[in-house]
């Protein structure tokens, strides 16, 4: 009987030893995850920026290479803004001007949002924390910290900035092929002001 109870007293130790030897992964603890935002990409698109609501498609090409086009508000529909080599181009209806000061705001925060995905995809992997399958990646820029999400399969959905009163959203993820060379005009500054009346005041939006 001594025995048996010996065993016993014996095979609970080690089972207790085993248990408080394995690694306790509590929900919002660093970690881990296989980086997948090195990649080209386009998705759906939501902006919410203070009192503007903007909803378009967003394409990534390469590090430092996007494309966003609008569907909405008016005072941005059709309104295209390319970046490549550190600048950036807006095109409507395959007429190109100078960036109007009625999408700054936007193209600032777009900015904002390559800046951190871009910085995220030249790692081997992701580092943050998990929650509800929801990877988290909190990070600071010039402009302030911001938290930029990827869902289960590794894709983008969502990135903010709660100082700014940022939020964007992205749905859709799919693959994307290198942009098309456009013929597109040049314009003269008349153009542009012609422009920023068809964009309008993103102020105004809200």
């Amino acid at each position: 009987m001594k025995k048996l109870l010996s065993s016993v007293f014996v095979f609970v130790m080690i089972f207790c030893l085993a248990s408080c030897s394995l690694p306790v992964k509590t929900p919002g603890s660093k970690g881990k995850r296989d980086n997948s935002l090195n990649s080209q990409f386009t998705a759906e698109m939501t902006v919410c920026l203070e009192k503007l609501v903007a909803e378009g498609t967003v394409s990534r090409f390469g590090d430092g290479m996007w494309e966003a086009e609008f569907q909405s508000p008016g005072t941005l529909s059709g309104v295209k803004l390319s970046f490549a080599d550190g600048n950036v181009t807006a095109s409507y209806k395959g007429l190109s001007f100078s960036v109007p000061r009625s999408a700054i705001p936007v193209k600032a925060m777009l900015v904002n949002l390559m800046d951190a995905v871009d910085s995220a995809a030249r790692e081997s992997q992701l580092t943050g924390s998990e929650k509800d399958g929801i990877f988290e990646i909190t990070g600071e820029l010039e402009s302030g910290g911001y938290t930029l999400c990827v869902d289960e399969s590794g894709n983008i959905c969502s990135f903010e900035m709660p100082n700014n009163l940022l939020k964007m959203t992205f749905t859709g993820v799919s693959a994307s092929a290198a942009p098309k060379a456009e013929t597109t005009e040049t314009t003269e500054p008349a153009t542009e002001e012609a422009a920023a009346e068809v964009t309008g005041e993103v102020t105004q939006a809200g």
